[in-house]
């Protein structure tokens, strides 16, 4: 188990080049379930934890997969699949490992996935998978932890969803690809990631129409055929290392830029001063002066980024006067204020909402990453606070980022990495 040790109090400077996004890599790699013949290459596969778990599970599958992490392709052949169960043992490391259900449904009439795990933020039910897999005529059974789905072949239909789900529409997409007639998802998650998945999915010779509005519209087909295809960039990260430059000041140069995914965020952290001009491809993010306060509600897409609520936290803790933060996505995403506070930040919560009070400088010492998202903003933190910090539990940032510690150390940060 690692841990990192940053001094911080420098400033960032330089050019970061931001990786394929763990969030569109992830359902891409399951998709390759439904491609019956042939090699799909997937390129641009960030090198992170989560990458391998779910190479595990389509590994325990019967799925072939070669991986060249210089590279950053992986290339899968799902011909012989053996099995069509997902184990406890590896989808309890990570939610995303459910997604194993709609392409197995879909191409076999059965699957048996366990209930999953992963960060914990709070209920995050799979009900909407499964009331969906049911109305498309699937049977489903649960047992010892275990949901086993059996079918005489999926029928497309009309799903609505309560609320817009991420993997919950990931996982109807793979699943109608190959379901019998149409099917449509009202209220359907509208992320970037589930348009790459979707063209992904095309790209294979699916028929899906409207991702990335709250209605998509899947044409079932016979079968898929292998494909070549480049992940998307992580917007996530790309916000992380902009919401870094204005926690720590400097001037950071990112590409890919990820703009078009990232207007809520890039007018938010302008509202406080920071500059971000665009430069073709790139953006470049500069910041001098203290920050001004500023307000931000997480939502879902196009609204801000759950995912970014952390780091975005960490900055707003030296910041003038008060911002506020409300969380309306995950009910328990406020894990990492205890730690924030340890480093000397001003912070109180109420229900939903975090209060922060600007103080002048954030002092080091030891915090523990609960969570991806929650780490970052840690990270955050300590780049910014004076004195030494020690974040423990870095696995859970190893999830989500690819070499962190390294690109900071591009920029100029103090990080280095131990082994605890």
């Amino acid at each position: 188990m690692d841990k990192f040790i940053i001094k911080g109090g420098k400033k960032l400077n330089g050019t970061v080049r931001i990786s394929g996004s763990k969030n569109a890599a992830l359902p891409i790699l399951v998709a390759g379930l439904l491609i019956e013949k042939g090699q799909t290459v997937i390129k641009n596969v960030p090198d992170l934890a989560d990458i391998d778990t779910i190479l595990k599970v389509l590994n325990n599958l019967g799925v072939k997969t070669i991986r060249n992490k210089k590279e950053g392709t992986v290339t899968i052949d799902a011909t012989d699949i053996k099995s069509y169960e997902a184990p406890y043992d590896l989808v309890r490391k990570m939610r995303a490992s459910f997604l194993v259900m709609g392409p197995l449904l879909a191409r076999f009439n059965e699957a048996r996935v366990s209930l999953p795990g992963g960060c914990v933020l709070g209920p995050r039910p799979v009900d909407y998978h499964i009331k969906a897999f049911i109305k498309m005529g699937a049977k489903i059974n649960e047992y010892k932890g275990y949901i086993k789905a059996t079918s005489r072949g999926l029928q497309g239909t009309v799903i609505h969803f309560d609320q817009p789900s991420h993997t919950g529409t990931e996982n109807l997409l793979m699943a109608a690809c190959l379901a019998k007639g149409k099917t449509t998802i009202i209220n359907a998650a509208c992320d970037p990631e589930v348009i790459d998945v979707a063209r992904f999915l095309n790209r294979a010779g699916a028929k899906i129409n409207g991702a990335g509005t709250n209605v998509v519209t899947i044409e079932g087909v016979k079968r898929l055929h292998s494909v070549e295809y480049s992940v998307m960039a992580d917007r996530l990260e790309a916000g992380t290392f902009m919401i870094a430059v204005g926690a720590t000041g400097g001037k950071v140069l990112i590409k890919p830029a990820c703009e078009d995914y990232l207007g809520i965020v890039i007018d938010k952290l302008r509202q406080t001063g920071i500059k971000i001009k665009s430069q073709k491809d790139a953006l470049f993010v500069s910041c001098e002066n203290n920050l001004n306060p500023v307000d931000i509600t997480t939502f879902p897409y196009p609204g801000f980024p759950t995912d970014l609520q952390a780091s975005f936290m960490a900055m707003c803790c030296t910041n003038k006067g008060l911002s506020r933060i409300k969380e309306t996505v995950f009910t328990e995403r406020f894990s990492h204020v205890m730690e924030l506070t340890r480093l000397g930040a001003d912070i109180r919560v109420a229900g939903q909402e975090a209060v922060v009070r600007g103080v002048k400088r954030l002092k080091g010492t030891s915090v523990m990453a609960s969570d991806i998202r929650a780490g970052a903003g840690l990270v955050v933190a300590a780049l910014a606070a004076s004195g030494r910090s020690e974040i423990l539990r870095v696995y859970h940032i190893d999830r989500g980022y690819e070499h962190i510690d390294e690109k900071l150390r591009r920029l100029g940060a103090d990080i280095k990495r131990e082994e605890v």
